[in-house]
Parts: C-alpha cells; sequence; structure tokens
C-alpha cells in the first residue's frame, strides 16, 4: 500500500491535538481502514470522563486490548491501517503494539497546553471534559528515540502533518 510495509500508524497524544483529524487525512490518502480509540471506550470509561475523572490503568487495559485486536486484524486483511489512540504512555503504546500483533508506528501530535485547551473547550459534543487536559499532560510520555515514533507540533497545516508522516513512515519503517 503506497511504499509501506505491513503496519499501523497510530497518531497519538492528548486530547485535543487533532489526533482524529490526521487519522482522517491518512486514511482517504492511503485507502486505509480508519480507527477511533474513543470508540473503543467501555460505557463505563465514557461515564467516568463525562464525570470529569480520570481512567487509570485498569480502564485502560481492556480498552488498548480492544482497540489494538481491531487494528492488527485490518492490517493482516488491508496491509496498513491507522488509528486515533492518546497512548500516552510507553507502557500503553507496547500494551497496544502486543495486543495488535503487527508492527505499530506512533505520531505524537504534540503542543502546550494554552494551545489545546481552546480547542477542546470548543469541541461540541464530546464525551471527554475539558478538565482532564491538566491530568492529560501529567500523563503523557513522550516517545524516546528508542521507539518507532516521530514527533510533531499540533498546529502546522494538516496536509504538511500528512506529508511528513507519510514520508517518515515510508523512509524509516523496516
Amino acid at each position: 500500500m503506497i511504499g509501506l510495509p505491513p503496519c499501523a500508524i497510530v497518531a497519538m497524544g492528548v486530547s485535543g491535538c487533532g489526533k482524529s483529524t490526521l487519522v482522517a487525512h491518512l486514511a482517504a490518502h492511503l485507502g486505509a481502514p480508519a480507527f477511533e480509540g474513543d470508540d473503543f471506550h467501555s460505557a463505563s470509561s465514557v461515564a467516568k470522563m463525562r464525570a470529569g475523572e480520570p481512567l487509570d490503568d485498569t480502564d485502560r487495559w481492556p480498552w488498548l486490548d480492544r482497540l489494538g485486536a481491531a487494528i492488527g486484524a485490518a492490517v493482516r486483511t488491508d496491509g496498513v491501517a491507522v488509528a486515533a489512540c492518546s497512548a500516552l504512555k510507553r507502557s500503553y503504546r507496547e500494551r497496544l503494539e502486543q495486543a495488535a500483533g503487527v508492527p505499530l508506528a506512533f505520531v505524537l501530535l504534540d503542543g502546550e497546553r494554552e494551545e489545546i485547551a481552546p480547542r477542546l473547550a470548543a469541541r461540541a459534543g464530546h464525551y471527554m471534559a475539558p478538565s482532564l487536559l491538566d491530568s492529560q499532560f501529567a500523563t503523557l510520555e513522550r516517545p524516546t528515540a528508542d521507539e518507532r515514533a516521530l514527533a510533531l507540533h499540533c498546529y502546522r497545516p494538516i496536509e504538511e502533518l500528512r506529508g511528513d508522516v507519510l514520508h517518515w513512515a515510508r523512509t524509516s519503517l523496516p
């Protein structure tokens, strides 16, 4: 698929950084299946977030397992998939890749709280309480050099972000 090895590209970062937008653009360009991590949360986790309560790891493990399984199945069928998932901690990224059973490439859409908070506050119809943004930034472990990851500033134009991700994926993935 457009010069990429079998893999999934996962847009990661705090809520409001643009993961879903990037995934939609990548999926359209690649003709690949796309997954929205939010769709894989349990009803109880959605209720917690809606109430302004951050999730804990016992909430996240089954969510990551469900999302990872879906991503893995898509890659095995279609060759490439894309997904939006906060994947804030290294252990979450590792769990997601383990559940997928296929190589994942992470793209951190990074930015400052002052930039992202207004986006999150303006978002209508989403269960993620804007009050949880601080806890997400506190939880965020930016990928390190030994991870298959790329960090990009989230406020760049979407076409530039998409182009940078595709160039990186084509030239850096095994």
